[in-house]
């Protein structure tokens, strides 16, 4: 098995709390409870912690630089402290970097909390939602707007359900391929630039940019609307990414797999995916290609692997003549 990595700069989206306030502020129905701190620390983790044990002293493992959900657990335990123990086990949490805090379930927040806070410019905001609601809503917030992304040249479409991404050289075939794919059924996400996301550690999700749409560029033709032509029917806004696809011209030099059982893989983000390079010279339907590609995904997907199968068979055919020539010894 090969692999290519490509070499692409891996960024993340920077985001503050006054950001994530003014997106958010109605779906998790949130009110700063003291609004002189200020709202442009940044948020660099996507998970969000409760204290937990680390209200009681224990800081050692303490998760720092994530905001924290105060629930009800944290608050009555607080407000079983008197002041002066509550002054000193809410500032041994608030003196590490914490981009926020939020109180779930519109629970009362203490003047003393609001006050070690503020001195540590942590914004304090509260939530009507429940504690597990709070979660459930925030977190795929912090997933797509911290998520590890990239930029790459190519064409993404949906084919038979699977995400193949074609890239190769410019002028080879990229976008005239995807257009055919789209005139027998299939779907067009993105052409030319493709903004990739890391979602958790294996998931590659693609889609394209705001102010492209579904456009194409078609040379010798020019710009193209995808779903003016085609209908909504004929795109999608994002797919996951599950093979890519190499298009590069014919080379009697280089060597091709002929078997499939030699896997290629191309690193994106830290993710290994499957790869197929598929060498063009005329008169090859590229398209119907394209689709035993993403149909034979699928196969691979529940366990059925034909190469690999085949290869099998044959060994099995020649063992009887392996046996034989082995008791051989003249």
């Amino acid at each position: 098995m090969t692999k290519d990595s490509a070499e692409l700069p891996e960024t993340t989206s920077s985001l503050t709390v006054k950001t994530l306030l003014e997106d958010r502020q109605e779906s998790l129905h949130l009110e700063v409870l003291n609004p002189g701190v200020s709202l442009e620390r940044l948020i660099g983790d996507s998970d969000v912690s409760s204290p937990g044990i680390a209200l009681s002293g224990f800081t050692e493992r303490f998760a720092e630089g994530r905001m924290q959900v105060f629930g009800e657990t944290e608050m009555s335990y607080l407000e079983s402290l008197s002041d002066d123990e509550l002054r000193e086990r809410v500032g041994s949490v608030f003196k590490f970097d914490i981009p926020a805090v939020f109180v779930t379930k519109g629970l009362f927040v203490s003047e003393t909390f609001l006050e070690v806070a503020t001195e540590n410019d942590i914004p304090v905001l509260r939530s009507q939602l429940t504690t597990k609601e709070f979660y459930w809503r925030m977190k795929p917030y912090l997933d797509s707007n911290l998520a590890p992304r990239t930029h790459l040249h190519g064409s993404l479409a949906d084919v038979y359900g699977v995400g193949l991404l074609f890239v190769g050289d410019s002028g080879v075939g990229k976008s005239e391929c995807v257009l055919d794919l789209v005139e027998r059924g299939h779907r067009v996400v993105a052409d030319d630039l493709i903004i990739v996301q890391r979602r958790g550690h294996d998931v590659l999700l693609g889609e394209g940019h705001e102010l492209q749409g579904h456009h194409m560029e078609i040379r010798g033709l020019g710009i193209i609307d995808i779903k003016a032509l085609f209908g909504i029917r004929a795109t999608r806004r994002q797919k996951r990414i599950e093979v890519v696809v190499q298009l590069e011209n014919w080379d009697e030099q280089t060597a091709h797999t002929r078997t499939g059982l030699d896997q290629e893989e191309m690193e994106i983000l830290g993710v290994k995916v499957p790869k197929v390079t598929v060498p063009l010279n005329p008169g090859k339907n590229i398209t119907v290609i394209s689709e035993v590609v993403a149909m034979n995904h699928l196969l691979k997907y529940v366990g059925v692997d034909s190469a690999a199968a085949f290869n099998v068979r044959i060994q099995d055919a020649m063992r009887p003549v392996r046996e034989y020539l082995e008791q051989d010894y003249e």
